[in-house]
């Protein structure tokens, strides 16, 4: 009866304490809550934001859109970093085990027709997405998003990356994006005195330059990520 009894008072001290966890944590998350409303609340109606000074140097960026001058420009460190992250995601798939064998039976004839006639379409989207992006929205992450899923359609149709191109010329492409963009924003130091600023007469050619580089590697790290595992 005593173990019996002092049982029951264990459990009942169990979910005492599993309730006051669980209470506590409601607080801490409504004050959280609270503390972001507030945030948000008290931004001013109409904040001038960083447009003025992006305008202002429109001219020097090499390029006409807004979005891609900071992208590729002025704020060229996220970019560069955004690429390394994507690598170092499929570096860490890689690391946890091989790619799983597909199945290797002959796609439906429905799949198969639709790759064959959406994936050319596809690459020549992914094409124009890759050179508007100098004066209007696109750019070198949606053409690389749209050549991607080029490469998932064309796996899921049946198609397989060649042996020869799975190895080496596999991995330059992965790792291109990230090395040409290095290569070239340290290679401007000595003309322009610091990392990734690109003279203006030079500008327009290295962020196209950079932005091919970058559509292949993010296109083959997004295809990759898809097979989930290495090669």
């Amino acid at each position: 009866m005593d173990r019996g009894s002092g049982g029951k008072v264990d459990r009942g001290g169990s979910q005492d304490a599993s309730l006051g966890f669980r209470l506590g944590l409601g607080v801490l998350l409504l004050a959280l809550l609270g503390g972001l409303g507030l945030a948000v609340l008290s931004l001013p109606a109409q904040a001038p934001g960083l447009a003025p000074a992006v305008g202002a140097r429109m001219a020097q960026s090499g390029v006409e859109h807004q979005v891609t001058a900071v992208l590729l420009n002025f704020r060229a460190y996220d970019t560069l970093l955004e690429l390394a992250v994507l690598l170092l995601a499929l570096l860490g798939v890689w690391s946890l085990a091989p790619a799983p064998r597909g199945d290797d039976s002959a796609p439906g004839p429905v799949l198969a027709t639709l790759g064959r006639l959406l994936a050319p379409l596809m690459i020549l989207m992914a094409g124009y997405l890759l050179w508007v992006g100098a004066q209007a929205p696109g750019g070198a992450f949606q053409a690389g998003a749209v050549l991607g899923a080029a490469g998932v359609l064309a796996r899921l149709s049946g198609c397989r990356l060649p042996v020869r191109l799975a190895g080496w010329p596999l991995r330059l492409t992965l790792v291109l994006g990230v090395l040409v963009f290095a290569v070239i924003g340290v290679g401007v130091i000595p003309l322009g005195g610091s990392l990734l600023a690109y003279p203006p007469a030079w500008a327009g050619g290295l962020i196209l330059v950079i932005e091919t580089a970058a559509t292949l590697s993010i296109a083959a790290l997004l295809t990759a990520l898809f097979l989930g595992g290495r090669p």
